[in-house]
């Protein structure tokens, strides 16, 4: 008699395939982070030069223009609750936003015998923020005037801190929860949920009027450099095995 019906895998052959992807994985990972910071490094001199040449004054200007009412400059485009929900997503990428996250998922780790890639995470985050507060001494470009600004600002332009420690933060704890889940669904949903926060909130800086478009694209490619950076070192920690991995280990 014939049998009928989807065979069905054998275990061995799964856990094999499982390890392989892992170990392809790790072969490849170091590779793709390097290439990630090399280029995204160049891409934030390249941007920085053509700033301190003035070169990118006039497309500012005009996006940054093209988000106010030309009738009252003082006025963003859009209804009210728009502005407003501009200000609550700008909100996830302020420091104590970044700091309070950091914290709890580095306690959550910690919490669960992860202690050292706990410190890692906060290593991660607080260098970033370092990185930001030095460049920003460095360049040191003035605030937008051309439109009355949306929010209280304190520090300087360039790059935007709120593009860049959200591009650490979300992007580096986004690929540190895909690692824990081997589910592709899930993994695809928290890397595009890190990414989406990440263009959020570089958005609503320029539509509040308190960052260039430079400063915010600038954020993001020294912000996304440093996380692959931070990809980087995390993958040959864990290879010497002085950071626990996220991984689960492969069901038997």
């Amino acid at each position: 008699m014939r049998v009928t019906g989807t065979p069905r895998r054998h275990p061995v052959f799964t856990h094999a395939t499982a390890v392989w992807l892992r170990l392809r994985l790790n072969e490849v990972g170091p590779l793709l982070a390097l290439i990630c910071v090399s280029g995204l490094g160049y891409g934030f001199f390249a941007l920085a030069h053509e700033v301190g040449e003035g070169s990118t004054e006039g497309l500012d200007r005009k996006i940054l223009l093209s988000l106010r009412n030309p009738a009252d400059l003082s006025d963003p485009i859009g209804p009210r609750w728009l502005e407003e929900t501009m200000r609550d997503i700008t909100g996830l990428g302020s420091v104590f936003t970044i700091v309070f996250l950091t914290v709890a998922v580095a306690a959550y780790l910690m919490l669960s015998g992860k202690r050292r890639a706990g410190w890692f995470v906060i290593g991660a985050v607080g260098g970033g923020e370092l990185v930001s507060t030095v460049l920003k001494l460095f360049y040191h470009r003035p605030r937008p005037d051309l439109v009355p600004h949306g929010m209280e600002v304190f520090t300087a332009s360039f790059p935007s801190g709120h593009a860049m420690m959200s591009a650490i933060a979300y992007l580096t704890l986004a690929t540190l929860l895909a690692r824990i889940d081997r589910r592709r669904r899930v993994k695809a949903l928290v890397l595009a949920l890190g990414v989406t926060a990440t263009l959020l909130v570089g958005i609503s800086r320029v539509y509040l009027g308190v960052h260039w478009p430079s400063d915010v694209l600038a954020g993001w490619c020294v912000g996304a450099a440093w996380a692959s950076l931070c990809w980087f070192v995390a993958l040959q920690l864990q290879r010497r095995g002085e950071v626990e991995a996220p991984d689960p280990p492969p069901a038997a």
